[in-house]
């Protein structure tokens, strides 16, 4: 595991920040980028939701309030303290060595850039430096990223939930990781620059199966090929398929938090997977219920046409089935006004738990 330093001599500090960010990140980060110094001493690593088809313009906003200064990095860019990295859309923002990784690997809980794959490389390069922070949004990207920040001596810093515009994000993080810090926003500034200044822990030892899992997954969300680093025989084989590309699924366990991934690549958190899969039942259900309406219409013509050719009793038969297929239609339809879009998120069941 690289472990270069910023600068390269002395003792370690805790000097690599990584941030993670969904719904109404642009509002949380704009607001800790003003309270960031100029003489910051590390570089900031951020992934932030966007859609992966517009162009994102948060490194102008980020340096129109900040004196620190923000970019898309490049692939392969070497790494300056005191520099906000955003990834940029549809693309993996990665640390290896001294330098940052742009990158279109597989997707995460749907999602390119990926939270959990950046907290997941700054873990395994840069260990017990990290700082890990997961700030607001939905779902749960970022909870296995900050697991495996702390697992590997760093720190697990999230937003507070009350604080958050939106609180999945850091209530789920808090869920499976004991957090070293739980700030509102106001105070994260000044937290990251007292903790970028203190000593680095010693690195943490990993047992050896859990380091290669790792290694592997930041490898596949660099450049895919989850098959042939074996992905397959680090968990347990299930019999679901991945909803991105129908691959088989590898059920991981993390401490308390179950994930899956495919053997070409895609992972997905419960909530991520039974969120794809629940939409894709609807979807099927449409389909469904198309073909029966399609059918329906073509038997309603079929009978028309024999009521015109004064075929009674044809024209009959063609109408019965036509009114059959319609009541099957109508089911399918009353299945789908029932259907539930469902989560493994806790907090999607707290009405039915309360």
């Amino acid at each position: 595991m690289a472990t270069p330093s910023f600068p390269k001599t002395g003792q370690p500090l805790r000097d690599v920040v990584v941030i993670g960010a969904s719904a109404g990140g642009v509002t949380a980060l704009l607001a800790l980028a003003k309270t960031l110094p100029t003489d910051f001493p590390a570089p900031i690593f951020v992934v932030l939701h966007v859609a992966a088809d517009s162009p994102s313009i948060m490194p102008q906003l980020i340096n129109s309030v900040s004196a620190l200064h923000a970019k898309h990095p490049e692939n392969g860019e070497v790494v300056q303290p005191g520099v906000i990295y955003l990834a940029p859309p549809d693309h993996h923002l990665l640390l290896e060595d001294d330098r940052v990784l742009v990158t279109r690997g597989p997707k995460e809980n749907r999602f390119r850039p990926s939270i959990d794959a950046l907290f997941r490389s700054a873990a395994y390069t840069y260990g017990p430096r990290v700082l890990g922070v997961v700030l607001t949004g939905y779902l749960d990207d970022g909870t296995s990223g900050l697991w495996s920040v702390q697992r590997m001596g760093g720190l697990a810093i999230v937003q507070d939930p009350r604080d958050a515009e939106q609180p999945a994000m850091p209530t789920n993080a808090l869920e499976f990781v004991t957090a070293d810090y739980l700030v509102p926003l106001v105070e994260l500034g000044s937290l990251l620059v007292r903790l970028t200044q203190e000593p680095a822990p010693a690195p943490a030892e990993l047992p050896a199966d859990q380091l290669d899992l790792l290694q592997i997954e930041v490898t596949i969300a660099k450049q895919g090929g989850g098959f042939e680093l074996g992905i397959i025989d680090k968990g347990h084989l299930t019999p679901f398929t991945c909803p991105e590309c129908h691959g088989a699924l590898t059920q991981l366990i993390e401490g308390q938090l179950i994930r899956y991934r495919c053997h070409t690549g895609h992972a997905y958190t419960v909530s991520a997977l039974l969120s794809e899969v629940t939409e894709s039942v609807e979807s099927l259900l449409y389909q469904s219920l198309r073909g029966l309406e399609e059918t329906q219409l073509l038997l309603q013509n079929l009978g028309a046409h024999f009521q015109t050719e004064k075929q009674a009793e044809v024209a009959a038969l063609f109408l019965r089935k036509a009114a059959e297929t319609g009541q099957r239609a109508r089911l399918v339809h009353d299945s789908i006004l029932q259907h539930e879009a469902l989560s493994g998120d806790l907090q999607f069941y707290q009405k039915e738990l309360a």
